[in-house]
This record gives structure tokens, C-alpha cells and sequence, in this order.
């Protein structure tokens, strides 16, 4: 038998209710989603300004699917936040905070989504992020961006998945 003493103890990750412990960058927000189901099926709000998680308007939308064990990221977007809403598969979100001056200057997140767990993740601009499918069905999710995509001069800033400049390996 192994002995207790090579291994890792795990540190908690929620509250007794649920809550997670660790802290979220500074500007990301996490709303998780109701889906509401019946015998024809379910639905699930995506987005509402009522909600407060931005000011700013609904002013695109597309949806961008993730085959299992594939990344995309790291990106980033200097002008504009991502509104992403996970809606099925399971993937795990990485994000760098390499803001200079920010509160969390280089804080590292790692979050989970999947069917079970629909959420919208507000990840505000210059904040790198990544997102894998660690699941074993495509993953789907929805962006909502802040602003629309400029195709002519696009405001999208990539690194390699195993840059040195982002503390993290998939």
C-alpha cells in the first residue's frame, strides 16, 4: 500500500452550500443558469440586461463548438469584453490576469461548465483565456460579445497554449 505520506491532500474548493472559495479575477463574473424543463424539453435564459452583469448592449452573437480534447485559447481582446454561455459538453476555462495594475495582476483561474453547470462567464478585455473540452462529446457554447467582430482589423491577441508567459499547461 502507498503511503499517506507521497500523497496530496485536497484542499477545499466550495462551502458546505456550494460556494466556491477561491477568488475570481478582478472584472470576471460568473452567472450560473436556471434551465427550466418539461416534457417537451428545457430552456435556458442566455443572457438578460436585467441581470447587471454589463452595461454594455447585445451587439453580436455567434456560437463556437470545441471538439473533445481540443483547445482554443489563450486570447485575448484589449477593447472588448467576452460574454461566453456554456450550454453543452464539459470544458474547463483558463484565465490569466496579465493587467498591469489590476488588483489581480497574475491571478490564474480555472473554471468548469458543462449541461449541468450552464453558466455565462463575463471575462473582461486584456484578460488571456483558454478553453479546453474535457469531455468525450463536442462542446458548444455562445459568445455575446461587447463589441462586434471588426473582420478588417480584428481585436484578437493569441498566444501559444504552452507560451512562458501564461503559467499554466493543458
Amino acid at each position: 500500500m502507498p503511503s499517506l505520506s507521497a500523497a496530496r491532500k485536497f484542499k477545499p474548493t466550495v462551502t458546505e452550500n456550494g460556494e466556491r472559495l477561491d477568488s475570481l479575477i478582478d472584472g470576471v463574473v460568473v452567472r450560473e443558469a436556471v434551465t427550466h424543463p418539461d416534457e417537451r424539453g428545457t430552456l435556458t435564459e442566455i443572457f438578460n440586461p436585467a441581470w447587471g452583469l454589463s452595461d454594455e448592449p447585445l451587439v453580436y452573437v455567434y456560437q463556437v463548438t470545441i471538439r473533445p480534447g481540443q483547445v482554443k485559447g489563450f486570447v485575448l481582446h484589449r477593447t472588448y469584453s467576452d460574454r461566453l454561455f456554456f450550454s453543452m459538453g464539459t470544458v474547463k476555462v483558463v484565465l490569466y490576469d496579465d493587467r498591469e495594475g489590476s488588483p489581480t495582476h497574475g491571478m490564474l483561474n480555472e473554471l468548469h461548465f458543462s449541461e449541468h453547470n450552464r453558466s455565462v462567464l463575463v471575462i473582461p478585455p486584456s484578460v488571456w483565456h483558454a478553453v479546453q473540452n474535457v469531455g468525450s462529446a463536442d462542446a458548444l457554447f455562445v459568445n455575446c460579445p461587447t463589441k462586434p467582430y471588426n473582420h478588417a482589423d480584428p481585436d484578437k491577441w493569441a498566444l501559444s497554449r504552452d507560451s512562458d508567459e501564461i503559467p499554466y499547461r493543458f
